[in-house]
Formats: structure tokens, C-alpha cells, sequence
């Protein structure tokens, strides 16, 4: 078996993703490859998509996911787009079902290039996020930064898009918070058994919001797809939006944007946005040793 595999460099508007074919094989990306990666500056990245053979009838693949410190993740929006588009370029195809270990997703690629990735329905019960202790209302938790009578962030929306979030509320532009310095400590918080993604929201109008993302596993990130979707649902169920909203990405490049559908008519929420290609390579998953080469790969596909 040839020890390396071809990779593309991608991003979901700014979310950096390595998407590696182990299409044909029984082995995996490993963690300390996913670390080697991580640490070079070319393939620096926030969440892995490794592509594997179905494992279920009518799908299409398996995807697993890894973070950039080698831990597993459940979803990944962002990512899943740029599969999508990187496996349309290749087949052709619009129309994919993936299993991932957080269950099916559905997705499709638009005549405008933007793609739709049913990211399932939302869970909104405690032991279900999971969070350590009970609630009886996860839209609003105890759990505050700062001093007692005046802090900084508190009162989130917990919930699960697959992984756990937790989404706080802010009245400015979530770009002036320090969440490089509250992120850590609230992704780590003991009320997050599994540890939570984090993100700031702010509500511009009923069918707008700005948001940005402290990613479990990740880190800071420019882009984060699940997140986004956390943030639609949650503005929802608390009566702040509409079920339908745009949410820019106050972090990635250029501001981007997100539509959030939250469907009433079956509970499950659809997440479109963009996928863009950078470059490709061959990749050793067992030790993370990469060249760059687009010839013939699955990334110089998606940049015709």
C-alpha cells in the first residue's frame, strides 16, 4: 500500500480544512499526524475530513474528523462543504449522503457554488449536550466570566449540533471581546463534560446576526460551521430571529456569511455557505510527512 494519500488544502470562508482521500484503505489519519500537520505552517488547519469508503447503504462515504490537536470531532459544517465540492469536482455529482460518528448528512452543491449541508436537528437536553449538571431550561445556563455583578459574558444557550455549544449573548461586535482569553477557560469549564465550542453572538435584526467562535479542539477559528448553526437555533428558540437568518462570520476573511434555515416543518437545520480550494498534495496519514503536488488530486479538481 502506498504510505502516502492525496490531500487539498480548502477552507469554509476562512475555516482552514484538510480533506484526505482514505477512499480504498484500512487504515486512518492518526492523531500525531494530525499534530505533525498542524505544526507546519502550509497545512496549519482547524478540523481534518478524512473521506473513507461507505460504511452504510446509501451513503457515500464515511467521513472521520479530526481536530488540529488530534482529538476526534463530531460535525463539522465547513468542512463537510468543502468535501462536497472537492468530490463534485471530482464525479460530477450534486447530491451527497455522508455518515459521520454524529450520524447521516445530506448535502448539495448549487449552480451558484454555494452548498446546503443538512445538519440534522438540534438537541437541546442536558444530558444529551451533555452538560455535568441539570437543567431544566438549556437556553439559558448559569455560567458566567468576569465579576459577579458585572460580567462580561454569562447566561448562555447550551445545545448540540452533534458536538456541544454554548452561545453567549453580546451587544457589540463580537470582534471586541477577548475570547482568545475566555475561550480556553470556558471550552475547559467542568459544566462541559466533553468540553463545548463557544461562540459570541450578536443580533442585528430579526433575520440577522454576527458571530464569533472559540472551536473545541481547535482554538480560535476563522469559520465555524456547527457553530453558526448553534447560534441560528438558539436565536430562534429564545425569540431573538426568525427561524431563517444570515449570519456573518465576524472572523473570517472579508466578514463572510452563512444562511441558517431552522425548517419547522421537520426540526432539522440546513446550513449553505461557500467552499473555496487553495492547493493540494500527498500526505503520509501515519506521520503527517506531505508534498505539494496538484497533479491528478482531488483539490486540483475542485480548482477547475
Amino acid at each position: 500500500m502506498d504510505a502516502l494519500v492525496e490531500f487539498a488544502v480548502m477552507n469554509g470562508l476562512g475555516n482552514k480544512i484538510l480533506v484526505v482521500d482514505m477512499r480504498g484503505r484500512k487504515d486512518r489519519v492518526t492523531p500525531s499526524a494530525a499534530i505533525a500537520l498542524n505544526a507546519t505552517a502550509d497545512t496549519r488547519f482547524d478540523q481534518i475530513m478524512a473521506i473513507h469508503d461507505p460504511r452504510a447503504d446509501g451513503t457515500d462515504a464515511y467521513i472521520d474528523i479530526l481536530n488540529n490537536d488530534g482529538s476526534k470531532a463530531q460535525a463539522c459544517g465547513n468542512g463537510t462543504r468543502c468535501v462536497v465540492q472537492a468530490l463534485s469536482a471530482e464525479t460530477g455529482r450534486k447530491v451527497f449522503t455522508f455518515q459521520t460518528v454524529a450520524g447521516i448528512l445530506n448535502a448539495v452543491e448549487h449552480d451558484d457554488g454555494t452548498i446546503s449541508v443538512d445538519m440534522g436537528m438540534p438537541v437541546f437536553e442536558w444530558n444529551r449536550i451533555p452538560l455535568s449538571e441539570e437543567f431544566h431550561d438549556t437556553s439559558r445556563i448559569e455560567l458566567q466570566i468576569g465579576p459577579i455583578d458585572a460580567p462580561i459574558l454569562h447566561s448562555p444557550s447550551a445545545m448540540s449540533m452533534g458536538n456541544p455549544h454554548a452561545v453567549f449573548w453580546v451587544d457589540r461586535d463580537p470582534m471586541s471581546y477577548d475570547l482568545e482569553r475566555f475561550g480556553p477557560l470556558l471550552e475547559n469549564h467542568p459544566i462541559f463534560p466533553e468540553k463545548a465550542n463557544i461562540t459570541l453572538a450578536q443580533v442585528t435584526s430579526r433575520t440577522t446576526m454576527v458571530t464569533r467562535t472559540w472551536e473545541r479542539g481547535a482554538g480560535l477559528t476563522l469559520a465555524c460551521g456547527s457553530a453558526a448553526c448553534a447560534a441560528g437555533v438558539s436565536a430562534a428558540r429564545t425569540g431573538r430571529t426568525e427561524r431563517k437568518v444570515t449570519i456573518t462570520v465576524a472572523s473570517s476573511p472579508n466578514r463572510g456569511t452563512l444562511g441558517i434555515e431552522w425548517r419547522e416543518r421537520d426540526n432539522h437545520v440546513i446550513m449553505t455557505g461557500p467552499a473555496e480550494w487553495e492547493w493540494a498534495g500527498r500526505v503520509d496519514p501515519v506521520t503527517g510527512a506531505f508534498e505539494r503536488d496538484a497533479a491528478d488530486s482531488l483539490a486540483e479538481a475542485g480548482a477547475k
